[in-house]
């Protein structure tokens, strides 16, 4: 009982090391295969770094308006996970927008340089979180939003590896470890940390929020099947960084309304 405890941690562990900043033990093991299954705890991963990024914005809010502390709130999550998302949310513009054939988006998606479709996405996204962050926290639980936010975005994200084939060359990105199908009892890990996150919310706006996510989910997967015949690690990344900017609008607009 003890040895599958340890080893579920260490899973966690592993998911936090690739898909944040945070330092975990040199001790933990790696494996491909442990590296796969790891992404499991990928929405747990966004529980924890909401929670950290509430207790900065807590401590900015001591000696600072709420706008200010939006704004350097969302630096230290940028620092936290090193933009990785950020950084898939652009190639996937770039790739997907840039390229007029298949094999022409993903070699786009491998290039490190930003182009003008990555770049008018990457400010539009910052630019939108920071200005409904700051209308949120007038007016609701800055904790509520950000557990939402980053642990129900990262479950959604997370779960197209588990019906969508992947295209990448999986020799050389960095996403190799997690191309392999999620099992049904990943899938049920994952999902059960970004449910758990809207605990608190009403009975109206979650199922707003429900079928929301549902339906965006549907159309991502729709549209990413048509344009490159899958996914990548960046569109895993890009598709986060959606769904999080849609839930915070589902609830600003639940706040006006």
């Amino acid at each position: 009982m003890l040895s599958r405890v340890k080893y579920q941690i260490e899973l966690f562990l592993l998911s936090l090391s690739f898909f944040s900043r945070i330092p975990v033990p040199a001790s933990v093991p790696y494996s491909t295969e442990r590296m796969n299954q790891s992404g499991r705890y990928f929405s747990l991963v966004g529980l924890l770094l909401g929670l950290i990024c509430y207790g900065v914005y807590s401590v900015f809010l001591l000696v600072l308006p709420e706008h200010i502390s939006v704004l350097l709130m969302i630096c230290v999550s940028l620092l936290l996970t090193g933009a990785f998302h950020e950084d898939g949310l652009t190639d996937m513009a770039d790739g997907i927008g840039g390229g007029m054939t298949t094999e022409r988006r993903l070699e786009i998606m491998k290039d490190s340089r930003i182009g003008t479709y990555g770049a008018s996405a990457l400010i539009m996204a910052l630019a939108v979180k920071y200005s409904v962050l700051s209308y949120l926290a007038l007016h609701t639980s800055m904790l509520q939003v950000l557990l939402v936010g980053y642990a129900l975005s990262r479950a959604i994200a997370a779960s197209l590896i588990y019906d969508m084939p992947y295209v990448s060359d999986s020799n050389t990105s960095k996403s190799k470890p997690l191309a392999s199908r999620q099992t049904i009892y990943e899938l049920g890990i994952l999902l059960f940390f970004g449910i758990i996150s809207c605990i608190g919310l009403g009975l109206s706006i979650l199922m707003i929020m429900g079928c929301v996510c549902f339906l965006l989910r549907f159309g991502l997967k729709w549209w990413l099947l048509r344009r490159i015949g899958g996914f990548t690690g960046d569109c895993l990344g890009g598709v986060q960084q959606i769904m999080e900017l849609t839930i915070y609008l589902v609830l600003a607009a639940s706040m006006a309304s």
